[in-house]
C-alpha cells in the first residue's frame, strides 16, 4: 500500500498530462487503451478506466503508469507532479481564439464545490461585478468557437430570408408579423435608466416591455442604421427567448458597455454572481449576434465583403453601421484569426473579440496609466482625421514576435461621443498556410522596427511576401497596411519592444 500511497500524493497532475499529451498525439482513448494493451495486457487500463483516470478520478498503479509512459516514451517520473511543464498541464487551445487555458489541477481544488465558493470571494476581493463576470465567460466562449454559432445564424436566415439589404419597412413587417408594438418617447422614465443601472449622461435608444411592447427613442429617427439594429435586437429577444419579459435596454453612451459588443444591459447591480445575470448576460449577446446575422445574413454578407476587399464602406452600401459590419467580418470571412476592439478614450475597450488569440492592451474591466499609443485602435482616438487607417503591427506573444493588420476608422455614437472601431486579423496562419515562415518573418521586421525607434517602412521582401498573403485573404486594407509604417505595440508597459522603451519616463510617448 505504501508505494501506492506515495503516488497518489504526486499525481495531481498526472490525469491532465495524459490527456493533453494523448490529444497531441491525437490519439482517441481507445487508441491508447489498445496501444497498452499490445505492451502488457494485464496492467493496460480500460478505456473506462483510463477515462477516470484523465478525470482525476482515478490514479493508476505503479504497474499501469509504467505501460502508459512506454506508450508515449517518457520517464515515469515525467508524470508525476514533480515535472510540472507548462505545455504538458496547458490545456491543447488550436488554433481557437482567445488567451491560453490553464490547467484545473489539482483537480480537487477546482471541484464544482469550491469553485462555487471561491469564485464569488474573488470576485468581491477584486471588484469585479457578476455581470462583469458573465461577459467574461460569454467572451471565452465566443473566442472559443470563433464567432460560430449556427443555430442563431438559421434563426435569423429563417426570419429574414437572407435578404441584404433588408430595409427598414422590411424589418417593420416582421415586427408587425411578430406581434409587437412600437412606441416612440423622448426620454425615458427615470425607472428605465435605474433598471439600466446608468447615469442620465447615457442615452437610452430603446427598451422592451411585456406583452409586446418596444418603446424607441425619437432621436433614432434620425439614425437608420441604429435604428435597424435596436429593432433587430428586439427582433432576437422575441424570436429566441420568446418574449421572457426582460427589459432588454438598449444604451449609448461613452462608459457603458458589454465587453462583447452589445450594447443592451440589464438591471442587477449585485458584486456577486446571480445565475440570472449570467443567463440574462447570455440572452443579450445571442439576440446581438442574432441582429447582426438579420441584418448581415452569411452567405450574401460573405458574397458582398469579397466582392468589395472587406472594407468597411460596405456597410453603407447595405444600410448597417461600421460596427455591425466590422463584427460580422469576423462571423462570415473563411479567415478565422480575427480581432475586433471598440475604443472609448482615455483607454476603456467596450467591445472585444478574439478569434486570433491577440493579448489585449491591457483590458477593459479597467483603465491602466500606462497605454500603448502605438495600437491602432488607440492612436486614432486623438486623430480628428476623417477616414480609415491601416497598420501592420509586431507584437511580442509568449515572447516571440507575432505580426498582425488592421482597420481603423474613427466614429461617434448616438450621444455624440467620439469612438474608434477596430477590425484585425494574425497574418501568421495566412503566412504559413503559404509555405512561409512566419516566425522569421517577424523576428525580421522586429528587428528593422528596434532599429529605427519602434516604427519603419517593411523591407521590400517582407512587403512582396506579405502582398501576396494580403491578395489571397483579398482584404484590401492588409495591402493599404504594408504601404504604410509597420509599429511596434505592447500589451503591458513593462514589455515594451521599443529601445529606448516609451515607458522610460513612466509616460508611453504615443
Amino acid at each position: 500500500m505504501k508505494p501506492q500511497t506515495s503516488l497518489m500524493r504526486k499525481s495531481h497532475f498526472l490525469g491532465t498530462k495524459i490527456r493533453n499529451l494523448r490529444k497531441r498525439n491525437h490519439l482517441t482513448m481507445e487508441d491508447l487503451s489498445a496501444r497498452c494493451v499490445r505492451i502488457d495486457a494485464e496492467s493496460a487500463p480500460s478505456v473506462s478506466y483510463l477515462s477516470m483516470i484523465e478525470r482525476g478520478k482515478r490514479v493508476p498503479s505503479s504497474g499501469m503508469l509504467e505501460v502508459i509512459a512506454a506508450v508515449f516514451q517518457k520517464e515515469v517520473s515525467w508524470f508525476l507532479d514533480d515535472v510540472p511543464e507548462e505545455q504538458a498541464i496547458t490545456p491543447l487551445k488550436g488554433s481557437r481564439g482567445g488567451i491560453s487555458g490553464m490547467a484545473l489541477e489539482p483537480s480537487f481544488l477546482f471541484s464544482n464545490e469550491i469553485l462555487q465558493i471561491a469564485i464569488p470571494e474573488m470576485l468581491s476581493q477584486t471588484g469585479i461585478s457578476g455581470r462583469q463576470f458573465a461577459h467574461l465567460l460569454i467572451r471565452a466562449h465566443q473566442e472559443h468557437h470563433q464567432n460560430h454559432f449556427p443555430d442563431l445564424e438559421r434563426a435569423a436566415d429563417e426570419i429574414g430570408q437572407k435578404r441584404l439589404p433588408l430595409s427598414l419597412e422590411e424589418l417593420l413587417e416582421i415586427i408587425n408579423r411578430l406581434g409587437l408594438k412600437i412606441s416612440w418617447f423622448t426620454k425615458a422614465p427615470k425607472a428605465i435608466y435605474q433598471e439600466a443601472g446608468v447615469s442620465a449622461e447615457h442615452l437610452i435608444t430603446s427598451y422592451f416591455e411585456l406583452p409586446n411592447h418596444i418603446y424607441l427613442n425619437k432621436l433614432l429617427e434620425k439614425h437608420n442604421n441604429r435604428l435597424k439594429y435596436d429593432l433587430a435586437v428586439h427582433i432576437g429577444h422575441c424570436v429566441l427567448h420568446n418574449k421572457d419579459g426582460l427589459k432588454s435596454i438598449m444604451v449609448a453612451g461613452r462608459s457603458h458597455g458589454t465587453s462583447l459588443g452589445d450594447e443592451s444591459v440589464q438591471p442587477s447591480h449585485s458584486g456577486s454572481v446571480d445565475p440570472q445575470d449570467i443567463l440574462h448576460a447570455w440572452r443579450d449577446f445571442e439576440s446581438s449576434f442574432f441582429a447582426g446575422a438579420l441584418l448581415c445574413p452569411k452567405v450574401p454578407f460573405r458574397q458582398l465583403l469579397d466582392s468589395h476587399g472587406y472594407e468597411i464602406d460596405v456597410a453603407s452600401k447595405i444600410g448597417v453601421s461600421p460596427s455591425v459590419a466590422m463584427r460580422r467580418m469576423t462571423a462570415v470571412s473563411p479567415y478565422k484569426h480575427w480581432h475586433y476592439f471598440d475604443a472609448y478614450s482615455p483607454g476603456k475597450l467596450k467591445a472585444v473579440y478574439r478569434g486570433n488569440g491577440i493579448p489585449l492592451p491591457w483590458g477593459n474591466m479597467r483603465q491602466v496609466e500606462d497605454p500603448c499609443q502605438h495600437w491602432a485602435v488607440f492612436r486614432m482616438l486623438g486623430d480628428q482625421s476623417k477616414g480609415s487607417s491601416a497598420q501592420i503591427s509586431i507584437l511580442d506573444v509568449a515572447k516571440e514576435p507575432k505580426i498582425y493588420c488592421c482597420e481603423s476608422i474613427r466614429v461617434k455614437d448616438l450621444a455624440g461621443n467620439p469612438h474608434v472601431l477596430c477590425a484585425g486579423i494574425d497574418l501568421n496562419p495566412a503566412i504559413e498556410a503559404q509555405g512561409g515562415d512566419a516566425d522569421a518573418i517577424a523576428r525580421e521586421l522586429k528587428q528593422v522596427c528596434v532599429g529605427c525607434d519602434g516604427s519603419a517602412p517593411l523591407p521590400l521582401g517582407i512587403k512582396q511576401d506579405l502582398k501576396r498573403v494580403a491578395r489571397i485573404l483579398n482584404i484590401n486594407w492588409v495591402e493599404r497596411g504594408i504601404e504604410n509604417q509597420a509599429r511596434l505595440i505592447c500589451a503591458r508597459g513593462a514589455s515594451c519592444p521599443r529601445s529606448p522603451s516609451c515607458y522610460a519616463n513612466g509616460q508611453c510617448a504615443g
